[in-house]
């Protein structure tokens, strides 16, 4: 009794303490109803060793064809990500019933494998396993996530068939499914044909909106959920507040705010987290700090949350300094964390920083992550420290180099002016069997245009186009006009922007002007300086470009109209600025 007490109280290690005590004096002899209650604190405890320890004792007693004690044991192993475990478990057993293939299927996608649980699902459907209602709750997500339409409204079907659409459960699961599906129209019509709506119905339909970018949408049905008298919790205004944090809206995201501390929500820790982010993605990190230093220090998440808003606000040298204090304060950084706070190293080029940091992340073994090393390749590159970052790509095990990593390097390799080696490290990532997405292609053009290698990244450009699904993108054009222009091409540079598939940007018209301004070619100068007079009518960059060729050419009377318009506009040149470090100061 005591123990069963334990584990619904959530007091796991007590739970799993006093079953060794009963075992080790032999008071009695666990049974099929205390096992499960072990398999249980154990998947909570994530104590596999232990788990398995317990599985074999069940063996011993006899008790692997009791589907109880076999069902349990299947969910302890998938709660401790030993999923292979669990699938053996799962084949091994005498007659596996409806809760052995839906824990099977929450199990897969739990662990990150949703097309397995798919098709666990099919296969239960094909070897015509009776579903129950937990079948549906189970499957739906898998539909949202891997968004298999078509396989969610099969299961919509059966839940109609079967009168399980008068579940709230199952309701909230059919409206998260078809909103990640992308079928607002069908998400809003379960949502409108249920009787009962709690907390979570009016939460999965918000976010539905929140997800289509309808934040006035969202915000109106918030104020609907209030009216039919269910409160928002935690989890609502989090994604209210994120959405208001993507969108810069500050003044729906202070009323949240106000909100929160009227029902008494501004201190759980999902709510502080998302208030922190919103402040900082709204510019205003003096507020978003405020927020930090009322939360519990103690916690990590507040501390990645702030650290992101650090970054998000190029204040990196603040972010170094909060880390150390998070050190000092005894938090541990994780995975998480070092992803929001390396790019501060990135943002200031401080290489004895950036050495300090690499030292921490070596002696703490978290460099092993592949996304952890990519921002230290990064670092190194963005010091200048080429040679260290190729150290660190080097030392990566090949079949764990992803795109973001390659795009690292060969940017870093390109914005110093080394676009033999970035161009040589592009054709070595294809030749690994690695699909170059839009940044690479991106990151290598850069490099063909800051090193005038011609020729090469017009046959980048037309690889991309030839053999890659790639999505045409500003910058590319950016980097082959740019190319084309620096060498004297300006003609087929021009012709390239005629024949896009997209209005050119002000950023295509600035390479052609600054080609022009290097080449004095008036003709083409004025093309691009009318198209930018109109797309930047305030910067006043091009209208000096514009002047610099006129006078060039000897055109002075057009280079004095063109300083006449900017006085009469009352434009004035930005001034520059630059900052030097001291040490220790």
């Amino acid at each position: 009794m005591r123990l069963k007490t334990y584990t619904k109280d959530g007091v796991y290690l007590q739970a799993l303490n006093l079953f060794v005590e009963m075992v080790n004096l032999g008071k009695c002899m666990a049974d099929n109803y205390t096992y499960p209650l072990v398999f249980k604190a154990t998947g909570e405890e994530k104590l596999v060793d232990f788990g398995r320890v317990v599985h074999g004792r069940i063996l011993i007693c006899g008790l692997e064809k009791d589907s109880f004690v076999m069902n349990s044991l299947l969910s302890m192993y998938m709660n401790c990500g030993k999923k292979e475990e669990g699938r053996k478990v799962f084949y091994s057993m005498w007659k596996p019933n409806v809760v052995s293939w839906n824990s099977m299927i929450c199990g897969y996608f739990k662990n990150g494998c949703a097309k397995e649980a798919l098709w666990i699902f099919n296969q239960m459907v094909d070897d015509e396993v009776e579903m129950d209602c937990a079948t549906a709750v189970s499957v739906l997500p898998v539909c949202g996530y891997l968004k298999e339409l078509e396989v969610g409204r099969r299961v919509y079907e059966l839940v109609k068939e079967k009168g399980w659409d008068g579940e709230i459960v199952v309701g909230n699961a059919l409206v998260d499914m078809f909103a990640k599906c992308g079928s607002m129209e069908e998400a809003r019509l379960v949502f409108d044909g249920m009787v009962k709506r709690d907390v979570v119905t009016w939460t999965s339909l918000i976010n539905v909106y929140i997800l289509n970018g309808d934040l006035r949408a969202a915000l109106r049905l918030c104020f609907l959920m209030v009216l039919e008298g269910v409160r928002p919790n935690s989890v609502t205004l989090a994604s209210l507040l994120s959405a208001c944090g993507e969108s810069k809206n500050l003044m729906d995201g202070r009323c949240l705010h106000g909100w929160a501390i009227r029902q008494e929500l501004q201190s759980d820790v999902m709510v502080e987290t998302s208030l922190i982010d919103m402040y900082a993605k709204c510019n205003h990190f003096d507020l978003s700090f405020q927020v930090f230093k009322r939360t519990s220090r103690k916690k990590t998440v507040p501390w990645n949350a702030i650290l992101a808003g650090c970054i998000h606000n190029r204040l990196g040298h603040e972010a170094i300094k909060l880390f150390k204090e998070m050190l000092i304060e005894g938090v541990k950084p994780d995975a998480a964390t070092l992803k929001s706070f390396l790019p501060a190293h990135a943002i200031h080029a401080d290489l004895q920083q950036s050495m300090n940091m690499h030292s921490y992340l070596i002696k703490s073994g978290l460099l092993s992550n592949c996304e952890i090393a990519t921002a230290v390749v990064d670092i190194y590159s963005k010091c200048g420290s080429l040679e260290s970052a190729h150290k660190i790509f080097n030392g990566i095990p090949n079949k764990n180099k992803d795109i973001y990593l390659w795009s690292v390097i060969i940017a870093g390799y390109g914005a110093h002016g080394h676009g033999e080696i970035a161009v040589s490290l592009f054709k070595e990532m294809v030749e690994a069997g690695v699909k170059p997405n839009e940044v690479t292609f991106t990151s290598a053009l850069h490099a063909c245009s800051h090193s005038g290698l011609v020729d090469e990244g017009l046959d980048l450009f037309k690889f991309m186009l030839r053999n890659h699904q790639i999505s045409r993108q500003v910058d590319h054009y950016t980097c082959i006009v740019d190319l084309l222009g620096r060498s004297g091409r300006l003609d087929e540079a021009y012709d390239i922007i005629r024949t896009m598939p997209f209005a050119p940007s002000h950023a295509i018209w600035g390479a052609l002007l600054g080609a022009c301004v290097i080449h004095e070619n008036v003709e083409l100068g004025e093309i691009a300086a009318k198209r930018l007079f109109e797309l930047e009518p305030e910067n006043t960059g091009n209208y000096v470009l514009m002047a610099k060729i006129y006078s060039a050419v000897g055109r002075w009377k057009d280079a004095e109209n063109i300083r006449r318009v900017i006085n009469e506009i009352g434009l004035q040149k930005a001034p520059a600025q630059s900052m030097i470090q001291v040490r220790n100061m």
